[in-house]
């Protein structure tokens, strides 16, 4: 398959991307926006995930039922997500709708309502969003560990917000953010498919975000680099059948180099059925359905976790267990054909993802925001490829110390069901 990437960078600061794929009839456009919880001042927690809904309810030109009708007429594939770092309004579509798509993303977040009676209604949407997140011990638990590893800093903070703040945004505090954090200067749209970069320039330039000339505004609340904690909490809760932990460690920012490995220390832990933690503690012993590690990685900072959910009289087996293979590596690192093992599987994933507009389209806009530039397929299968069992060994000695891993337990659970001592984790 043919690939044709193209950048552009608008005066005002706006940078367009496309990925052109040959062969195909989709079409995926994409606009991202800089701008995520982090960069909220606190009296605000929650206004950037807010204007993420409220976009939906109406526009300039589109009430919320024409947002709706378009959104299904065009296919119904238009997801919106916040998290920390930024915000983003996704749509795949056929070729031949293209144009379409893109009039209804830029109307809807370059020309939003904010009616207050739609504010109004939102408000207690989201409300319920939090309710339910309550009821998912999965949030209620990473809500838990981000409050307690980034203490005191807006990453810590829960990307909803929370009732008191979200019941002070009117239609002048959101206009007024909105106005100021979803501008041209923050925003990053990205296309993959069947897509002709000139056409799409054309279609930007027409638009309030082409047009508007203000290119040094304010972007977005400058960020400080967070103090990371090493909590230790066991939190009750009497409803639940399982007990679900947490098990955490600092590791690299997006940015760094040693990303690769990062990644690939995570998977030999716990990114797949062949990974050390799924053969030990699901395979062997059989004490949870699913277990698994991941990296989350920010622009300055980051954390490996592994999460695992398991009946309460088997929790201490399960946090042992970690425990044991995140000192395994540190102590004796890890095998040549383990590490290739998990090298093919990531080039697989990112091979695999090739072929879907979607996922091309996320990758042009992820690498412009984090990295400032596109990163080719070659150059990241290189590094990937040059990572050393050396270089996973010294990652782990650098981030896996005692010291420094957290645990999150929540469950149905005895305070004293096991210590850091017992653990053999020590304090910070």
């Amino acid at each position: 398959m043919k690939e044709e990437t193209r950048e552009t960078r608008l005066d005002n600061g706006l940078v367009v991307l496309t990925d052109r794929m040959e062969g195909v009839r989709s079409a995926t456009l994409g606009f991202f926006f800089r701008v995520g919880a982090r960069h909220e001042p606190a009296e605000l927690n929650g206004i950037t995930h807010f204007i993420e809904h409220c976009v939906f309810k109406g526009s300039i030109k589109r009430n919320a039922r024409k947002i709706a009708a378009e959104q299904d007429r065009l296919g119904g594939n238009l997801d919106a997500f916040t998290t920390h770092e930024e915000t983003g309004f996704i749509i795949k579509v056929v070729d031949d709708r293209f144009d379409s798509a893109f009039d209804l993303l830029a109307d809807m977040t370059g020309r939003p309502r904010f009616d207050e009676a739609d504010l109004a209604s939102e408000r207690r949407v989201i409300v319920e969003e939090m309710k339910m997140n309550e009821d998912s011990p999965e949030e209620v638990i990473s809500d838990i560990f981000h409050r307690e590893f980034f203490p005191g800093d807006p990453l810590g903070l829960t990307i909803t917000g929370t009732p008191e703040t979200v019941a002070a945004f009117n239609n002048r505090l959101t206009a007024d953010f909105h106005h100021h954090a979803f501008s041209p200067a923050n925003l990053v749209i990205a296309a993959a498919g069947n897509v002709d970069h000139e056409h799409l320039l054309e279609l930007v330039r027409s638009s309030s975000f082409g047009q508007s000339h203000i290119k040094n505004g304010q972007q977005k609340r400058e960020c400080r680099t967070p103090v990371i904690a090493a909590p230790f909490v066991i939190e009750q809760r009497p409803d639940l059948e399982q007990a679900h932990l947490f098990i955490a460690t600092p590791t690299v920012n997006a940015r760094d180099p040693r990303r690769y490995a990062a990644d690939l220390l995570a998977n030999i832990l716990g990114g797949g059925t062949s990974s050390r933690l799924w053969q030990r503690v699901r395979e062997e012993r059989g004490l949870a359905y699913s277990v698994g590690a991941s990296t989350a990685m920010f622009h300055d900072t980051g954390f490996m976790a592994v999460s695992a959910a398991t009946s309460p009289e088997q929790l201490r087996e399960v946090a042992e267990i970690i425990i044991d293979e995140l000192g395994s590596i540190v102590r004796d690192g890890v095998a040549d054909e383990e590490l290739g093992l998990m090298k093919d599987q990531t080039r697989a994933s990112i091979l695999l993802g090739l072929e879907d507009s979607a996922g091309r389209a996320a990758t042009l806009a992820q690498c412009e925001m984090i990295h400032g530039r596109q990163i080719p397929l070659n150059e990241t299968l290189a590094n990937l490829e040059a990572v050393t069992a050396g270089e996973i060994q010294q990652q782990a000695r650098e981030f896996l110390r005692p010291e420094q891993i957290a645990l999150i337990a929540l469950g149905d659970l005895d305070d004293a069901v096991f210590t850091r001592e017992d653990l053999g984790i020590g304090s910070k």
